[in-house]
């Protein structure tokens, strides 16, 4: 005889997959490194303290 299968746990385990799978084509198409996240960064902090330095006081 052979031992049953859990159908549930084998349907988990291909949705996990999928999902892997689906998450890691995401992060290639549309996933920024961590120094272009930092450059970004600083040059929104940058145009910021740009814009700040040129506000009139009424």
């Amino acid at each position: 005889m052979t031992t049953p299968v859990n159908l549930n746990k084998y349907r988990k385990e291909k949705a996990r997959a999928e999902n892997k799978a689906r998450a890691d084509q995401n992060a290639v198409a549309f996933g920024r490194t961590k120094a272009e996240k930092d450059l970004a960064k600083k040059q929104r902090r940058k145009l910021d303290q740009d814009l700040d330095g040129r506000k009139l006081d009424k």
